[in-house]
């Protein structure tokens, strides 16, 4: 949990919020492909994925622009960009909008469900931090949230909610040129498939908890080059994660939840043991605890 006083965090999400017209410019080469950033690589810094881009620092809600270029600004690294796992859903005249849940109530001051209202009604509302406290920003589309990675520099896992066609979302990075910057979330082999034959340039993030998750992709014709594993939310055999690195397949581990909760329990050096013990991307509610253990450059 950020430690920061409440005013001083709002004061940093105010300047975000103007200073995100002309973004920083990330050290991170935005021309290599996401192919090439989400593969394994020996030797690589272990990667921070935000889960839902952040929420959890006062101030800053879930998938909200502001929330990520604070977050990007505190864990990135040259040779480490940050990743942004966010979510995708749909308003009632289709606009594609960052949101988690189906209904305003949690994140924003509106109420209702989000598939029963209009684009121009969600700007009505003004998002809150996962404390309940409002803020001056708006739920932002899809289309900005990538405009603003590209100039950025950062990465995203977007995750798809089930209001929403895989090829909206494909349309969407192809209008952005975000291709380098994006990897599409799957949870089930149907629509790591349909993702492999909508999008054959992008990366998929696939779930691979055993080898014969592996082998049901592997046999719907999904490429390596074009996969990354998330193996779990509790550190799996060692087995694994060799199996995977020997086929150049990167790993997330998701921490979010009960290894956090251990963590912050037992002590923020765990998630260099897991990273050292294959991890190759941590899933995380505490971004900036996990960049202190890992030792990020830059983090304030």
């Amino acid at each position: 949990m950020n430690r920061f006083q409440t005013s001083f965090i709002y004061s940093l999400a105010f300047t975000s919020l103007f200073s995100s017209c002309s973004p920083k410019t990330t050290l991170t080469n935005s021309s290599i492909r996401a192919t090439e950033r989400f593969r394994y690589v020996a030797g690589n810094h272990p990667l921070i994925s935000v889960h839902r881009g952040g929420g959890d620092l006062r101030g800053f809600p879930e998938n909200c622009i502001e929330s990520f270029e604070y977050v990007t600004g505190q864990i990135e690294r040259p040779d480490a960009p940050a990743v942004i796992e966010c979510d995708i859903d749909l308003t009632k005249d289709s606009v594609l909008v960052m949101m988690h849940d189906a209904t305003l109530d949690r994140t924003t001051t509106g109420t209702g469900k989000l598939i029963e209202r209009t684009y121009a009604e969600v700007q009505q509302v003004k998002l809150e931090d996962n404390q309940g406290n409002p803020t001056a920003f708006r739920v932002p589309t899809l289309e900005e949230t990538l405009n603003w990675g590209r100039k950025r520099g950062a990465m995203f896992t977007l995750d798809v909610k089930r209001n929403v066609s895989f090829a909206k979302v494909v349309d969407q990075v192809r209008k952005t040129r975000t291709e380098n910057n994006v990897a599409i979330i799957t949870y089930n082999t149907r629509d790591a498939a349909l993702v492999n034959r909508l999008a054959p340039e992008l990366m998929i993030s696939v779930t691979i908890r055993n080898e014969a998750e592996y082998n049901q992709l592997h046999e719907l014709g999904i490429p390596d080059n074009r996969m990354f594993a998330f193996v779990g939310v509790k550190t799996p055999e060692s087995s694994l994660y060799t199996f995977l690195h020997a086929k150049g397949i990167a790993t997330i581990l998701g921490t979010l939840g009960n290894l956090d909760k251990q963590a912050a329990a037992k002590g923020d050096a765990l998630y260099k043991e897991w990273t050292a013990a294959g991890a190759d991307m941590l899933s995380t509610d505490r971004p900036l605890e996990v960049a202190r253990a890992l030792n990020q450059n830059g983090l304030r």
